[in-house]
């Protein structure tokens, strides 16, 4: 991950991040994560973690702001856009921001800050990286010949009706 020197436009909106990261610990009783979409040095979308008060594990601080972003924008791409957010995303924020088609991203607290205060993203990070029959922090099962067949025949079936030729992404 290349760091660079922040801009003070940079500065700005992650102190924006951070503020909405204390925000939501100090007066709503949450995690302290905050996150920022910006368009055009203007902030599109907002996020602090609801996972608790959702009910929702996907309801994190970027996802959130993409979320909010989506909605504001009426579009779910988002090719013009940065990412701030309080601490460095977890994988499925990471994930998410590719999704999107983030193009840059920019946090403050580390991978290794959250996992010094008891948050599992590090570890999440390094089972990823594992083959799948080498993870341990749930069994992954594929189905058989004949449930996938099906299953892909439904992929194969929407590539088809695109107006355009799919380009594999192997």
């Amino acid at each position: 991950m290349p760091y660079a020197p922040e801009t003070a436009q940079d500065h700005a909106f992650l102190t924006q991040a951070i503020k909405l990261s204390r925000h939501a610990l100090e007066d709503e009783g949450k995690t302290p994560f905050g996150a920022l979409v910006v368009v055009d040095g203007e902030v599109v979308g907002t996020g602090t973690s609801s996972v608790v008060e959702l009910r929702d594990p996907t309801a994190h601080a970027e996802v959130m702001a993409l979320r909010a972003a989506g909605s504001k924008l009426g579009r779910h791409l988002m090719e013009d856009a940065v990412m701030y957010s309080s601490s460095e995303p977890c994988p499925m924020c990471l994930v998410a921001c590719y999704w999107a088609r983030i193009p840059r991203l920019v946090y403050a607290a580390t991978s290794h800050d959250v996992a010094v205060n008891g948050f599992e993203d590090l570890q999440f990070y390094r089972q990823l990286a594992l083959p799948n029959a080498e993870r341990t922090l749930l069994v992954e099962t594929a189905a058989g010949d004949e449930t996938r067949e099906i299953a892909a025949k439904a992929l194969a079936s929407w590539a088809d009706k695109l107006p355009f030729a799919v380009e594999p992404k192997l």
